[in-house]
């Protein structure tokens, strides 16, 4: 399952993207709908970002492939872990939502619905399930749902994790807080992800996006992902 989700073989490229306060204010407003009325700026990028990636696949293929999103869920903030009682670390879930173009398009309130819907099912009763006695067999079954889901047509996969209010830039190791960072490091074949961290000044938000050459390409060729997302052209390209 995990071979599917990101270990593919390809040469991947990672790109660093800004979105500034005015862009995210607009993308909110873009991708509330009657369903999620006040979409998260996490949420609202991620759709835009997948959104846009999906349009990179077709112009690659020819094609809209089925498309699978998964977002990485802290479980720590879902509620009291009894299991983790001394434990230390992160400790997170994969939520999942497919979209299948043909039936239901690629409108960023459809994309948003489907993102926030997945993560609401990480629930307070999903929490206690995990927990129980019958903790083993609940975990096995969420995890045979996204075996059969991404055996589901060969689809796209592309995956979102949030480090926003992680604080990166205040590390202190004696030497001074970092006046930048960066995501580096080779471990593996690691595609179509992105991670989320906010901007040291302002209220902006990197996008830090992994994908396959021939993907990047063609994203960083799309007039509306660019409408919204600066490029930050100091940083190198990064293979994997």
């Amino acid at each position: 399952m995990m071979e599917n989700l990101w270990f593919t073989e390809g040469n991947f490229i990672t790109r660093k993207f800004v979105f500034n306060e005015e862009a995210i204010a607009i993308l909110k407003d873009m991708t509330k709908g009657e369903v999620v009325t006040t979409p998260t700026r996490t949420v609202a990028i991620s759709a835009f970002i997948w959104k846009c990636s999906m349009a990179a696949s077709r112009a690659i293929q020819g094609t809209l492939k089925p498309s699978i999103v998964v977002q990485v869920v802290k479980m720590r903030s879902k509620g009291k872990l009894t299991t983790l009682d001394g434990s230390i670390g992160n400790v997170f879930w994969l939520a999942s939502a497919l979209s299948n173009p043909a039936e239901t398009g690629t409108e960023l309130s459809t994309l948003v619905e489907l993102m926030s819907q997945s993560i609401a099912a990480i629930d307070d009763e999903y929490m206690r399930s995990v927990q129980g006695e019958q903790g083993f067999e609940a975990i096995a079954e969420h995890l045979n749902q996204l075996e059969l889901l991404f055996s589901f047509e060969k689809p796209d996969i592309f995956a979102f994790t949030s480090w926003i209010n992680t604080h990166f830039d205040k590390l202190d190791f004696g030497w001074g807080q970092p006046c930048s960072w960066a995501i580096l490091g080779k471990a593996g074949q690691f595609g179509n992800l992105t991670i989320l961290v906010e901007t040291k000044y302002g209220k902006g938000i990197e996008a830090w996006i992994t994908l396959d050459e021939t993907r990047m390409y063609a994203l960083q060729k799309d007039h509306e992902f660019l409408n919204f997302a600066s490029p930050d052209l100091q940083i190198s390209s990064l293979y994997f």
